[in-house]
């Protein structure tokens, strides 16, 4: 399965009829260029859960970069233009106990 159909999986496992009229999922470009992701953890089995920052890369004329930590009960991943499977697939490994 795919990260996508991953992230479906796993928004849709937080809908309860309360969560997504407050919480969700933003997947935004930059500038530089690059995406940054944010995922709502508040009433969700992560909203606790550890998780160690990984971030490799990151200079000017480097396209290959990723920055992943929680922030303010959220999962925060920024990356170059190519890492958005990458960036959702960090945090799906780590949603789903494989980090």
């Amino acid at each position: 399965m795919g990260e996508l159909q991953r992230l479906q999986q796993w928004y849709r496992m937080q809908c309860n009829e309360d969560w997504e009229h407050t919480f969700g999922i933003t997947i935004e470009t930059l500038d530089n260029p690059g995406w940054h992701v944010s995922i709502d953890l508040i009433e969700t089995e992560l909203e606790h859960r550890p998780f160690a920052p990984v971030s490799r890369g990151h200079s000017e004329d480097d396209e290959d970069w990723i920055n992943c930590k929680l922030e303010q009960s959220q999962f925060v991943a920024c990356g170059g233009a190519g890492n958005l499977t990458e960036l959702l697939g960090i945090s799906l490994n780590w949603a789903e106990g494989r980090q």
